[in-house]
């Protein structure tokens, strides 16, 4: 996402970040695995692991998760429903996949990080799209 944000030059409209939900690869690089698929697509993948926090329920205006269990482990930190309708699932934004997971690619080799990538790449081109029109930016 941030690289498509950089590509159209949104960097100071539109801040993206990323956590997981569990405590594993805090302070790890992206896998090395993925930024080889990146690259390939000439994304440079950067930052490091951190663990999603409920601070971030009021840092971002939208919260977005690979798959079902990741939505209902971050759904299980806002127990009231407060922050319920900023939870979205990252497929939900796919225009050319019809997947609604993002699958764990750990498993399937090189093809299922490439795989990822190219599902990414769609939820994230969909997902700028919305945002954009939802904050008339860049338009």
């Amino acid at each position: 996402m941030n690289h498509l944000i950089e590509r159209e030059g949104l960097e100071g409209q539109i801040a993206c970040d990323s956590a997981g939900t569990s405590s594993y690869h805090i302070g790890s690089p992206p896998d090395r695995r993925m930024a080889a698929a990146a690259r390939q697509r000439g994304i440079i993948l950067r930052g490091s692991a951190r663990q999603f926090t409920r601070a971030d329920f009021e840092a971002f205006d939208l919260i977005l998760t690979m798959d079902r269990d990741n939505f209902s482990d971050i759904c299980y930190l806002d127990p009231e429903g407060k922050y319920k309708d900023k939870v979205r699932l990252m497929c939900d934004f796919c225009t050319r996949h019809s997947l609604k997971e993002v699958p764990d690619p750990y498993y399937g080799g090189p093809e299922g990080f490439n795989q990822v990538i190219d599902l990414l790449l769609d939820a994230c081109e969909g997902l700028l799209s919305y945002v954009k029109k939802e904050l008339s930016v860049g338009t």
